[in-house]
């Protein structure tokens, strides 16, 4: 399994999704985890929102965070239960390391326990969780059908799943961008979705019926429309930057020589052309989130 990003795809991105994955070592393992931490911080708002939307019976006291990645959700969580313990999982040491070190200067290391896992593979022992929560980790999964059934045996009876995933990669600059090659991100993206199509299969699917078919009852579903414009937060520029360094990745060897020309031109930071100059950036994306439940009495 690789661990979770912003956007999701093995390669390149790592995955926004761009998950890095998990053998990824050295310098681009290092932009996987920067952007991971770059999504975290522009859609904090956004994230805080889902986990106070989540239908829950009873504050969680213990939670599990599955392909955690830096920590975007745990510490979304860790802020919104304050008696509650996050066991954050992920196959990246890099990224449980960050998360470590985010727990410790934030003051909440006490309550974060970090387990390094191929849930792809064997999975560790993880207690019976009040709730657990993915976000953009399950498309990930060679086999997500019996990931979900592995959830809801990890589960506490009566306990919540939330899987959240976004929509596909976000957008950021305007449709007649760049000047003299207008439309380039679309493009970017459909050269992108055909790999993804390929490579991540399960990216964009619809788990409601899948968590229904692995013994779930879906409670709740909502989709969250995300419309940043680029003075939401310094961090858009390099949140831009980094993604669309990682939409290259996967999308560059199918682009025609005078897109990828442009694209090198708003990707060198040095250049007049630097996507890092532009005023007109936004965030356009959207996250769904599917709330299910394991069937069973909840304990008091």
């Amino acid at each position: 399994m690789t661990s979770t990003s912003p956007h999701g795809d093995p390669h390149g991105h790592g995955g926004h999704h761009a998950h890095a994955h998990a053998h990824t070592t050295g310098a681009d393992a290092d932009a996987a985890a920067d952007l991971l931490d770059l999504d975290a911080e522009v859609l904090a708002e956004h994230t805080a929102s889902i986990t106070a939307w989540l239908p829950l019976k009873a504050e969680p006291r213990h939670i599990v965070d599955l392909g955690c990645g830096t920590g975007a959700g745990t510490f979304a969580l860790l802020a919104r239960f304050p008696d509650a313990e996050v066991t954050a999982v992920d196959a990246s040491a890099d990224h449980l390391r960050r998360l470590r070190e985010k727990a410790e200067a934030s003051g909440v290391r006490d309550r974060v326990r970090t387990v390094s896992a191929d849930l792809d593979a064997e999975w560790p022992a993880l207690a019976a969780p009040d709730l657990v929560w993915a976000s953009a980790s399950m498309h990930h999964m060679a086999d997500p059908g019996r990931a979900l059934r592995k959830t809801r045996e990890l589960l506490a009876p009566g306990g919540l799943f939330a899987v959240v995933e976004l929509a596909g990669f976000p957008r950021f600059l305007p449709p007649d961008a760049p000047e003299e090659r207008p439309g380039l991100e679309e493009r970017c993206h459909r050269a992108s979705d055909r790999y993804h199509a390929e490579h991540v299969p399960h990216r964009g699917a619809d788990w409601g019926p899948k968590l229904t078919a692995a013994g779930f009852t879906v409670e709740d579903e909502r989709t969250i429309t995300v419309r940043l414009d680029g003075t939401h937060s310094e961090a858009v520029g390099r949140y831009a930057l980094e993604s669309l360094r990682r939409l290259r990745g996967t999308a560059g060897e199918s682009l025609p020589a005078e897109d990828l020309a442009a694209l090198d031109r708003l990707l060198d930071t040095e250049g007049p052309e630097s996507i890092l100059r532009r005023d007109d950036l936004a965030v356009r994306t959207e996250r769904t989130v599917w709330a299910a439940r394991r069937p069973g009495h909840q304990a008091a």
